[in-house]
């Protein structure tokens, strides 16, 4: 079971991202097919301890907040393991939690960008372009799977760092050095 948690009011920007009719994007029901929805102020205390008891019964804990984000609203490693010490916290930023960059904004674009993807599309001639697809958000998803089925399968207490820049930097192989 899938529990996502939105912010109140707005919920996730894709309930309208290129919203062509009704009131959810079609976008939305393909990503979040399947998955219980509950709209929870992470910023105020009741939030707070509403989203630690879920995780109390969560196997995998999932966010993709800058760096700092949760621990600024006493959700962070420390909080998650006191509410359950078997829960592997995954933790997707654009350029991991630790390093010089950890508190820029990461989007797929710009990790596609730093992780030399977009220096290797389009034409000689032009300026870089889109591969097309979220290619850094869905890559990034899979990394994030696999490190939570390993720290599921070894020491739960681990948390899970992905980068999204990393993975499209692991997907160009001898390509940037070369």
């Amino acid at each position: 079971e899938v529990v996502k948690v939105e912010r109140p009011g707005t919920g996730d920007e894709l309930r309208r991202w290129r919203l062509h009719g009704g009131d959810t994007s079609l976008l939305f029901r393909t990503l979040n097919r399947n998955k219980r929805s509950i709209a929870i102020d992470l910023r105020q205390p009741a939030g707070r301890d509403l989203t630690l008891g879920l995780a109390a019964h969560s196997d995998v804990v999932l966010e993709n907040f800058r760096p700092g984000t949760l621990e600024r609203w006493g959700l962070g490693p420390d909080a998650i393991r006191a509410a359950n010490p078997q829960a592997v916290l995954v933790r997707i930023s654009g350029y991991g939690q630790t390093g010089p960059y950890r508190d820029r904004p990461g989007f797929g674009g710009v990790a596609e960008a730093i992780g030399g993807l977009r220096e290797v599309t389009g034409y000689p001639d032009r300026p870089p372009t889109r591969a097309g697809i979220s290619l850094a958000d869905s890559v990034a998803a899979l990394y994030a799977v696999i490190g939570a089925l390993m720290a599921l399968r070894g020491n739960r207490h681990e948390v899970v760092d992905v980068a999204l820049y990393e993975g499209i930097y692991s997907l160009m192989e001898s390509l940037i050095p070369d």
